[in-house]
């Protein structure tokens, strides 16, 4: 979320001294989803802080590159050309999602997670999660339907 290192270790500090602190009132059973809210709600936090002339990228270069390159595309420079102008396209469009949006959308169809999941890590209602989820998908087809009609030879 924060597509820079030592931002990302400043809030991953901030969230074990937040453990740390919080140790005798740790639920192990909820743990998981205490630790995805907090450090989701301090890189919000921190991402908020941050000037706005400065434009931020998801970490999601190695989800695009696991997605749209195989073997057979890597011989051919014209499809791996074509595949990475249209990763690129993917990411700027999901980087120019609302937050609430883009948070759900990366915790679902990069991360993995599962909706109970996402609701709990985010502390939002389950009908939210999908929601936010739907709007982010029509959103993303609204952007690059362009790219739909285009076929690689």
């Amino acid at each position: 979320m924060l597509k820079n290192k030592m931002d990302a270790d400043d809030v991953t500090q901030e969230v074990i001294i937040r453990i740390w602190k919080n140790i005798d009132n740790f639920n192990i059973l909820a743990a998981k989803a205490w630790i995805l809210k907090t450090t989701n709600n301090l890189c919000v936090d921190y991402l908020r802080r941050r000037s706005v002339s400065i434009k931020r990228e998801n970490e999601i270069d190695e989800f695009f590159i696991d997605t749209y390159s195989t073997n057979s595309n890597n011989d051919n420079p014209y499809l791996t050309t074509h595949f990475k102008m249209v990763a690129s396209k993917i990411k700027e469009a999901i980087q120019r999602l609302p937050v609430n949006l883009r948070s759900v959308f990366v915790l679902y169809e990069i991360e993995g997670l599962k909706y109970k999941e996402i609701s709990a890590a985010l502390d939002m209602p389950l009908n939210s999660v999908k929601v936010y989820l739907l709007r982010a998908r029509k959103k993303l087809q609204e952007e690059l339907k362009e790219y739909e009609a285009q076929e690689v030879l």
